[in-house]
């Protein structure tokens, strides 16, 4: 079947990030297995309007906070009988195509905006308005969806969209797999105890509390490293800012290859993640696969990508004081650590993109033969 996705951003998108990946594996899989697909995605300056990645279609227009949605509704309207499958994305705010098709679709969604619409990078006052439109709003949106179907990427998102009305039996929940690029020759661990933060340099990936965590480590005389893409030049700025005014001798790695992201990973000792809110949380899954613990807030998405004591732990108190004092304990108790360790190893053997591929296709499949009937 022709299969047309609906997606804010694409994987060359230079924000793109977990979200993307997770859907371009996906569509890959679907790829695999026969179908056509092609990916309405924003367009970005200096980047052809269509182009094909692994046998998916790219086509781009309109802009990603602002005209993404009705550039992609004209694109349906001209193409609508060449389409067979729609998939609609969530991103904050979905494509509305239960309004104009009906087709049979898919709605993906790998977490609910909720609070996380007040931590938006977008400059004051915009920020607090958009922030308060969305948070106000998101719940009115699932009344449009309480007839499609959800993928979602955790259990945690799942409890999330039956709060706002959508019936357990219409989601599905599809663990995501993960990517390895395993380090050769393996590097051993840095000489002194390394705490790693890695991810999307923005406010709700939590970066600042991971700074002020490290800032009540300063006195173990650990080291620090920040990983990750910045929102903007502005924010990073402000995060070295504010490093130095916590007197955190912290290294900013900026964006890494993957190759390179793993040898980190495997390098540290621990991984930190502060997300006040996740789909899953991907990261933490790739520190488990090179032996890497990880101490996370008892965050949505958190909770499922982290098997506390056995693969890391989860704080009992969202605060960068509690994070501080759990990495303390952590790495002064050896044999914890060892188990940590080893459990991280065995969890992270869950996941793997062949089995999500497959559960994907299989729901795929089974709705587009549901809706013939």
């Amino acid at each position: 079947m022709n299969i047309l996705v609906l997606s804010w951003r694409d994987p060359k998108h230079p924000l793109a990030g977990g979200a993307e990946q997770v859907m371009h594996e996906h569509m890959k899989g679907w790829v695999e297995a026969g179908h056509t697909v092609a990916l309405f995605a924003s367009k970005m300056p200096a980047v052809h309007q269509t182009e094909e990645i692994d046998g998916i279609k790219i086509i781009r227009g309109g802009y990603q906070y602002l005209g993404v949605q009705i550039a992609a509704f004209f694109y349906y309207l001209k193409n609508r009988n060449k389409i067979d499958y729609l998939v609609d994305q969530f991103h904050g705010f979905p494509f509305f195509t239960p309004l104009y098709s009906n087709k049979p679709k898919l709605a993906v969604l790998q977490e609910v905006a909720s609070k996380v619409w007040f931590l938006n990078p977008l400059p004051f006052p915009i920020n607090y308005i958009i922030g308060s439109l969305g948070y106000l709003f998101e719940p009115f949106i699932f009344i449009f969806y309480r007839n499609t179907h959800f993928m979602t990427g955790s259990v945690s998102a799942k409890k999330d969209l039956i709060r706002f009305g959508i019936k357990a039996e219409n989601i599905t929940p599809v663990p995501h797999g993960v990517l390895v690029h395993m380090p050769k020759p393996f590097p051993k661990k840095e000489k002194k105890f390394t705490v790693i933060y890695l991810g999307a340099l923005s406010k709700d990936k939590g970066v600042e509390d991971a700074l002020i965590c490290f800032k009540f480590l300063s006195k173990y005389n650990y080291n620090f490293w920040i990983v990750g893409k910045p929102e903007t030049k502005a924010y990073f700025d402000k995060l070295k800012y504010k490093a130095k005014q916590y007197k955190v001798n912290a290294k900013f790695w900026g964006f890494v290859s993957q190759k390179k992201k793993f040898k980190l990973l495997a390098r540290s000792h621990v991984l930190v993640n502060p997300s006040v809110h996740e789909g899953w949380g991907l990261v933490n899954i790739e520190a488990n696969t090179v032996g890497t613990p990880v101490v996370a807030c008892n965050s949505a998405g958190l909770v499922d990508s982290v098997k506390s004591g056995k693969s890391g732990v989860i704080v009992k108190n969202n605060t960068p004081q509690e994070l501080a004092k759990t990495v303390v304990e952590l790495l002064g108790n050896q044999k914890k650590y060892d188990d940590l360790q080893k459990g991280a190893l065995k969890w992270s053997k869950n996941f793997s993109w062949e089995k999500s591929k497959k559960l994907s296709l299989a729901l795929i499949e089974k709705l587009r033969f549901k809706n013939s009937l």
